[in-house]
Formats: structure tokens, sequence, C-alpha cells
């Protein structure tokens, strides 16, 4: 299995978030709330170079507003239960950038649509 650029770098970054997290503050989390609430565009870019994807078009037709409630609610959930001793965000992080599965792609779309 190889891994482009951007997912050894993201793996770099959330490895330093599970180590940093154990504690009452997730980074990732709070990291993940302000870009579905600001939608960066570093952000677009990250996650289409994850996916090799690079300047994907827009043709998803679901409402933005929706997906973004929805994910800043379950990263709101994901930061509540972070407060624990361990670090539960970064492993699911990590997860998803190794096993880069579509629906994570799709709703990252679904936010900046």
């Amino acid at each position: 299995m190889s891994m482009n650029h951007t997912q050894l770098k993201c793996i770099g970054v959330f490895s330093l978030f599970a180590i940093i997290g154990f504690g009452p503050i997730s980074p990732g989390c709070l990291i993940g709330m302000y870009s579905v609430i600001m939608r960066p565009a570093w952000l677009l870019r990250v996650v289409e170079n994850l996916y090799n994807h690079p300047n994907a078009s827009n043709s998803l037709s679901y409402e933005s507003n929706n997906a973004r409630v929805k994910t800043f609610l379950f990263l709101l959930t994901l930061f509540i239960i972070d407060i624990a001793p361990v670090p539960v965000t970064p492993f699911i992080a990590i997860l998803i950038i190794l096993i880069r599965p579509y629906w994570f792609y799709n709703i990252v779309k679904r936010v900046y649509n």
C-alpha cells in the first residue's frame, strides 16, 4: 500500500494531535469545527489531494447547510468524547487518512457545496 505525500503529512499532524490530545482540549476537533463553519480553501485542497482528485468538480447536489450542521454536531460529539483520558479523534482521523473511504470525500464535498 503506497501513500501519497498528503497522506504522510496528515498522518504526521494527527499523530502529533494524538500526543498532545491527552487532556481536555482536542485540537483535531477544534480545527474540524472551525473548518465546517469557515470552509477554508486549504482544507478542500488537502482532501482532494488526499483522494488524488485535484480540482475535482463539484457534482453533488446535496444541500450544504444540512451537511455542515450534521458534520459540526458529529465533531462536537467527538470533542466531548475526547475529554476522556484517551483521545479518540486523532485515531479516527488516521484511519480515514489510511483507508480513504469515499463517504468521507462525499461529506467534505457536501460541506463545501
